[in-house]
């Protein structure tokens, strides 16, 4: 039994009818959640430090290398229902959040590189960890830590605060329809109590929005909604919701983590389609100024 299935036995168990089940199930999502082990904890990737690449594979952003954040080994990751990771290689992350503060999600500052199992791959060559950040006294690498990890429950934000004012028509409508929303969240944090663990990288879930900016799927329905014909701005205005929340269920966070940088955190984004297909040159970056 998956982990939906676990829940919607629980909540059809104590009373709650099969449909408002199913509705909640299916914005209920699991992500994977990796920080600091402990001693006997399974090594599921790192944070920091330096990656290793494919022989013959350059350091993604060629004369100016793009800074690493982590990888993590799928083969020994817990699996997530709804996050169609690779079973086994490696997923290296690079970001350099300086350059990449942008309005929109963008490729040009941040790179994801797949690395099949059984590639050979070599330390990189030299010199990267000389180098500093353009605008901040910090360097490129920092030190490396390994990482354990364990899956968590994640709900929408609607949901966890009972606020749908600034949500689209469809979110209002499934909100009236869960009757039992209070025992529901209850169920949740009952069946997957909350570890208190410290977490430095999160895979799948939800995006979280950090700071006072409109969060990614904000700024990508509003490239979404500019170019169509809208009568007024409240027209726009419910469009943009509307795509906020279409581009959420398409899309998935692969990665959010911190940086290097006390102030901006980083999120890469990926249509589903492109996840199980493992087209990573779709990913999408977002980096978030959290003052």
């Amino acid at each position: 039994m998956d982990r939906h299935e676990q829940f919607r036995s629980a909540a059809v168990d104590r009373g709650i009818p099969h449909d408002e089940a199913d509705a909640f199930a299916d914005q209920l999502r699991f992500a994977i959640w990796a920080g600091p082990g402990g001693a006997g904890d399974e090594v599921a990737g790192q944070f920091g430090g330096l990656p290793e690449l494919p022989v013959g594979v350059k350091w993604p952003g060629g004369d100016y290398p793009l800074p690493f954040i982590g990888s993590v080994d799928c083969a020994a990751l817990p699996r997530a229902e709804g996050l169609d990771l690779p079973a086994d290689g490696s997923l290296l992350f690079f970001l350099h959040h300086e350059e990449d503060m942008e309005e929109h999600p963008t490729t040009e500052f941040s790179r994801v590189v797949h690395v099949p199992a059984g590639t050979e791959t070599a330390p990189p060559p030299p010199g990267h960890d000389t180098r500093t950040y353009f605008h901040e006294n910090i360097p490129f690498v920092t030190p490396e830590r390994r990482l354990t990890a364990w899956v968590r429950p994640v709900l929408p934000d609607w949901i966890r605060e009972r606020d749908v004012e600034h949500e689209p028509d469809t979110v209002k409508r499934l909100f009236g329809e869960l009757k039992h929303i209070e025992q529901l969240c209850e169920l949740v944090d009952e069946l997957w109590p909350d570890q208190d663990r410290f977490c430095l990288l999160r895979l799948g879930g939800y995006c979280r929005e950090i700071g006072g900016q409109d969060g990614p799927w904000s700024q990508m329905a509003f490239d979404d909604v500019r170019s169509r014909q809208a009568e007024s701005q409240e027209e726009r205005f419910r469009l943009r919701r509307e795509a906020a929340y279409r581009l959420s269920r398409e899309w998935v966070p692969l990665a959010q983590f911190p940086t290097p940088s006390e102030v901006y955190c980083g999120c890469f984004l990926i249509p589903r389609d492109d996840l199980a297909a493992r087209r990573f040159d779709q990913m999408r970056s977002f980096t978030m100024f959290t003052e």
